[in-house]
């Protein structure tokens, strides 16, 4: 019989076993060290955090300080529990009787509870100081199961410690949470997971370059397991001294310094040079998403530095990358690196579904560099304005002078200036997009013409109007109007017009909504119609008779011209073939 293979994954041989070992949760175990110090142990500790930070191996560490009884076995309660002990031991291997683990995800109904936690809450201890339970993803518990508990969590037996954890806090009952002691554990920082790395690399013997620990780290997100996991995966691939570039090849990843030249081409507008880039770096093995999340993280990083110098020093990069880095950021405007974030967001969204993701990613390069080479919108305006002449294919960087003659490139030219100013107005008004909406009449005749019936009856019926001007309303809602109100019209006129829109609420207003304002003409209008004698005459001869509805002539006209018009079918296309 073949001997069975003694291998253990990195991520379980170097699970951390006291708190000591823990890496980047300063905060958490400091506060843990003082509770157990003043022997103010809580009753229930929820942990929370992204995936592989330590949150279920932060739970036994805990049960294993609560139940430790030392080398000679007289030992109380420690933050640095032995190991060894038959307590620590059982713990570890995850034997113990009195420490009960139990997955959310899988047991979730109040059966589970019942069978795992109630019915045996109330029993001692069979060989420990403390009963534990553990429950791990515990926002996953049913409703039920949550008010089962709820009792024996607020008052449970002093034999009796709970300990929960999650990556999904905003789902557990705020009854459980107040019931518990929270830790939120941090995502690990680039400079203490390379040093973990480096650690477990040199322990294992394996030889491997500080930039493909760096790839790694980056790749793990703050996520420790996912770290070691990658380690481990990558140690096998190298067979030997593992390279950056056979981890980039492992991740699918681009060159970090050729995702810099992809991205400083599509600044300059160099479609076919960025298109001949992304088509290199597919041929060497990277994902078409991947190299846009890296381009996104180039615009997101560029952007930050920006505004904080200091996000340059990143210690996942490269001294070049980052000298590069500075470069570009001092080329370019924040204006455009935020266009360049929104676009690069669609792109992946994009990406990810199309049938051909190559396609899809290549769209979105020659999309991002016509983007880049238009001029700003301000110099346009102003440029217009001046009587100037506008390239279209400016770019916003310095870009090297070219060798071979290139193409002259469209032009926008300002029309002669004549006395009325004709010439200049169609111009200005296609610049500024709000120059149709002078009076909120026009905006809410905008809602009507793009048949948004809720928006158009909440905007007619809890909207008071305190002031307009294209571009900003601020308006003060009725006791019954939506809380979102506010937010829904600018997102819908930004929608629409392609102008962003100011919507401010005002606490209050004796404006009248346009529907008070409506039926209050119409109320006048019955009333002045009342007196009129051949109506006074009707309602003498019909006592219970009213007025229902009154015509004027321009309804009358108006839906005559109405009536003429032939009838069409809502989804008709006029340039269709028959």
């Amino acid at each position: 019989m073949a001997e069975q293979s003694g291998y253990q994954v990195l991520a379980r041989k170097y699970r951390p076993e006291t708190f000591a070992d823990l890496v980047g949760q300063d905060a958490m175990v400091r506060t843990l060290k003082n509770a157990f110090k003043a022997d103010r142990i809580a009753q229930a500790f929820i942990m929370t955090g992204i995936r592989g930070t330590g949150k279920t191996t932060t739970a036994r560490i805990i049960a294993k300080g609560m139940n430790c009884t030392g080398s000679d076995g007289q030992g109380g309660p420690t933050t640095e529990p032995c190991g060894k002990c038959p307590q620590c031991v059982g713990i570890a291997k995850g034997t113990h009787v009195d420490v009960i683990e139990m997955d959310g995800a899988s047991q979730t109904r109040i059966d589970d509870i019942r069978a795992n936690v109630l019915d045996s809450v109330t029993y001692a201890p069979a060989e420990s100081r403390y009963k534990i339970y553990i429950i791990d993803e515990v926002h996953m518990l049913s409703t039920s199961a949550f008010n089962a508990l709820l009792k024996t969590l607020e008052e449970p037996p002093a034999h009796v410690k709970f300990i929960f954890a999650t990556t999904e806090i905003r789902k557990v009952p705020v009854t459980v949470l107040s019931r518990c002691q929270r830790f939120d554990l941090r995502r690990i920082e680039p400079e203490d997971m390379l040093a973990l790395l480096r650690r477990i690399a040199d322990t294992e013997k394996a030889e491997i370059a500080d930039d493909a620990l760096a790839l790694i780290t980056r790749a793990a997100e703050g996520s420790a397991r996912d770290a070691t996991s990658l380690l481990d995966q990558a140690i096998s691939h190298g067979a030997g001294e593992t390279t950056a570039e056979q981890v980039r090849s492992m991740l699918g990843l681009a060159d970090r310094g050729r995702i810099l030249d992809l991205f400083d081409l599509i600044m300059q507008g160099k479609a076919g040079d960025a298109l001949n880039e992304l088509s290199a770096q597919y041929s060497d093995g990277a994902d078409p998403l991947s190299i846009l999340r890296d381009l996104a993280e180039v615009a997101h990083w560029l952007s930050v530095m920006k505004v904080t110098p200091a996000a340059a020093d990143d210690p996942t990069l490269s001294p070049d990358a980052r000298e590069r880095g500075r470069d570009m950021a001092d080329r370019l405007s924040l204006r455009l690196l935020g266009r360049m974030w929104q676009m690069l967001l669609k792109s992946i969204e994009e990406v990810s579904v199309a049938p051909n993701g190559m396609m899809a990613a290549e769209m979105a390069i020659i999309r991002m560099t016509h983007v880049a080479d238009l001029p700003p919108p301000e110099e346009l305006i102003r440029k217009l304005q001046n009587g100037g002449t506008v390239t279209a294919g400016a770019a916003p960087a310095a870009a090297p002078a070219p060798t071979a003659p290139q193409q002259p490139r469209a032009q926008i030219t300002r029309a002669p200036t004549t006395a009325s100013g004709a010439a200049t107005a169609p111009r200005m008004e296609e610049a500024n997009p709000l120059a149709h909406y002078a009076q909120f009449d026009q905006v809410v005749e905008l809602i009507r013409s793009n048949r948004d019936v809720k928006l158009l009856i909440e905007v007619e019926t809890c909207l008071r109007l305190v002031s307009y001007s294209p571009g900003r309303i601020s308006f003060a809602p009725t006791d019954d109007a939506p809380s979102d109100l506010a937010q829904r019209l600018g997102s819908r006129l930004q929608a629409w017009t392609g102008a962003r829109w100011a919507v401010s609420v005002e606490a209050k207003s004796d404006a009248a909504t346009i529907s008070e304002t409506r039926d209050a003409a119409e109320l006048a209008l019955k009333q002045e119609a009342a007196k009129h004698p051949m109506v006074a005459a009707v309602f003498k001869a019909f006592p219970g008779a009213k007025i229902s509805h009154i015509r004027t002539p321009e309804d009358i006209q108006a839906k005559a011209a109405e009536d003429a018009l032939p009838e069409v079918e809502d989804d008709w296309d006029p340039f269709e073939d028959d």
